[in-house]
């Protein structure tokens, strides 16, 4: 109870908390996940790319990892789950990012062509720029380009502050202010003969190097 005469003591307002980094990084990736699935089912309603009856392959792993692998087009394996790198090359893949310690959830895997078409040439150029939304959405670290025609696809793209990446495998190189890109052989041809896999895995290795290098959060 106030007195007559006694100052009025206006009511506290209370601030807000700020956010815990835990919240803000919590709140980017419902963020993330929101945006890949609306993308998801842009994806599966475009009618840009004559693939018929069959469904787009998507990209698979965590919204927002900082490694992107990036080839062109899927193979019959990836066609049938409609998930990009599954099958042979994806488990070599998951077996490489062990042996370089590599968490397996911070990777993100998607291709240039996400439509099933014979011809990696009969897709749309409007589909094989959504590769600009998923860099986007997902913000890499770094993308992991595998081939040449991969890193051709990626240069004709018009990703906000790129430079071109040249063909050096093994090399860290940069493609924006923010990603960088290391370019290697196509897995899927490296999945058999001995010289191949050889000059895979002597690329592929310099990821390791970078990654136990990346500061920590």
């Amino acid at each position: 109870m106030q007195g007559q005469g006694d100052p009025r003591t206006e009511p506290k307002v209370l601030e807000p908390m700020p956010a815990t980094d835990d919240e803000i990084r919590e709140k980017y990736l419902e963020r993330a996940i929101r945006e890949l699935n609306t993308l998801t089912r842009e994806l599966q309603s475009c009618e840009l790319c004559p693939r018929g009856n069959l469904m787009p392959v998507l990209g698979s792993g965590h919204p927002q990892a900082d490694v992107m692998l990036l080839k062109l087009a899927p193979t019959p394996s990836e066609v049938e789950e409609g998930v990009a790198f599954y099958g042979r090359a994806g488990a070599a893949l998951m077996k490489s990012l062990r042996r370089l310690q590599i968490d397996p959830l911070a990777v993100y895997g998607t291709l240039c062509v996400k439509c099933p078409v014979n011809d990696p040439s009969q897709a749309d150029p409007a589909c094989v720029a959504r590769v600009v939304e998923e860099l986007a959405i997902v913000q890499p670290k770094i993308v992991v380009v595998m081939g040449l025609d991969a890193l051709y696809a990626l240069n004709d793209l018009d990703v906000p502050l790129s430079r071109e990446v040249e063909p050096l495998p093994g090399v860290v190189q940069q493609l924006t202010p923010s990603i960088a890109a290391l370019f290697v052989p196509n897995i899927d041809g490296a999945l058999d003969e001995e010289q191949a896999k050889r000059e895979f895995w002597s690329s592929f290795r310099v990821l390791g190097q970078w990654y136990a290098e990346l500061p920590p959060y």
